[in-house]
């Protein structure tokens, strides 16, 4: 999953990264790989305290707004790219608004789209929950259906 993840990122950081001036060309790759750990990195921390009902939430309505999940992602990837990059919270957080949200709700749209295999159900939950994942992916199944 992280793969998909991180292709994900990549594919939406033109404006965020890419042509920002806080992150210097030859650092690209890194704030890209950082922006992608931190969000897989919060998706697992969710799943593992409980926080299943916020990632069902997000998939299932699509709606980045005001989302915990997202939110917690938002902080989680400024912390990273402000300790990596030595960039300042307003810089980080502009790149943080113009790419989590677009990031979060393609991650949404793919899982939910029954021709796009980039993304599922099953595997996002092996990924994130391991050997918890079980319970909580019966109970997904249930409202999403299964995608083949």
């Amino acid at each position: 999953m992280f793969d998909q993840l991180l292709k994900l990122v990549k594919e939406n950081a033109g404006e965020a990264i890419i042509n920002n001036p806080a992150i210097p060309n030859q650092q690209n790759d890194a704030a890209i790989t950082t922006a992608a750990t931190a969000i897989m990195d919060q998706l697992k921390k969710t799943i593992s305290s409980g926080g299943a009902s916020q990632l069902t939430s997000l998939l299932k309505d699509n709606n980045v707004q005001n989302n915990p999940l997202v939110n917690g992602i938002s902080s989680n990837v400024t912390k990273e790219l402000m300790s990596k990059f030595g960039i300042n919270e307003s810089q980080a957080g502009g790149i943080v608004q113009k790419l989590i949200p677009i990031v979060m709700t393609k991650f949404a749209s793919k899982t939910n789209d029954p021709n796009d295999s980039s993304f599922d159900l099953k595997g996002i939950m092996g990924a994130l929950g391991g050997g918890k994942a079980t319970g909580i992916l019966s109970g997904l199944s249930k409202i999403f259906g299964s995608k083949k």
